[in-house]
């Protein structure tokens, strides 16, 4: 009798094991492709933005002659979010065509007929908006990965994940470059 009570606790027991396996599994599963989505979230704000800046450097180049580098820099920029291939990747690619549509609009700055240009504010106003979007998505995204991360870390979490081979996730982050401050100039463009 005891030994039916006995393997009655261990089957028990194991039952729980692996119901506790699967369901933080799953639990793993889940938080890996709301990661997923949030980046293809991300993606598709990236696509638009993408989209919109061949219209948005025509406008320019009839104006800013003066500044081919700068309109350069911004086509040489979207070519590599194009070329990209690991998340990685397109996480510095995204972070270069971000500073460089920043330089853009400061240098917009100096041509008032271009400020005036009612395209070029449509198509300022639009890929501003999609900014906006596109940073509210990565914090979205950021802290879906940051979740996921810490659950990874957990013990007894931590011995599941290890045995189904789930990896730390990446936390998009800006360029060290990019955190210094802006030089602002207050001065009248020389004619």
């Amino acid at each position: 009798m005891t030994l039916w009570i006995v393997l009655g606790v261990i089957a028990l027991l194991i039952a729980a094991l692996v119901l506790y396996v699967i369901v933080v599994y799953n639990g793993f599963i889940s938080m890996k492709n709301n990661i997923d989505k949030a980046w293809s979230n991300i993606d598709v704000l990236l696509k638009q933005r993408f989209d919109e800046l061949p219209k948005l450097i025509k406008v320019c180049e009839g104006y800013m002659q003066h500044e081919q580098r700068t309109l350069e820099a911004v086509i040489k920029a979207r070519s590599q979010v194009n070329n990209a291939g690991s998340e990685q990747e397109k996480i510095q690619a995204q972070n270069m065509l971000t500073e460089t549509l920043r330089s853009l609009f400061m240098v917009v700055e100096r041509y008032p007929d271009l400020k005036a240009d009612k395209a070029f504010r449509n198509l300022q106003a639009r890929i501003t908006e999609i900014e906006n979007q596109i940073a509210d998505r990565r914090e979205f995204f950021n802290d879906s990965v940051n979740i996921y991360n810490i659950r990874l870390a957990h013990f007894p979490d931590v011995l599941v994940a290890r045995l189904f081979n789930f990896a730390r996730r990446t936390l998009w982050q800006i360029d060290p470059a990019h955190r210094q401050d802006v030089q602002v100039s207050f001065q009248a463009p020389s004619a």
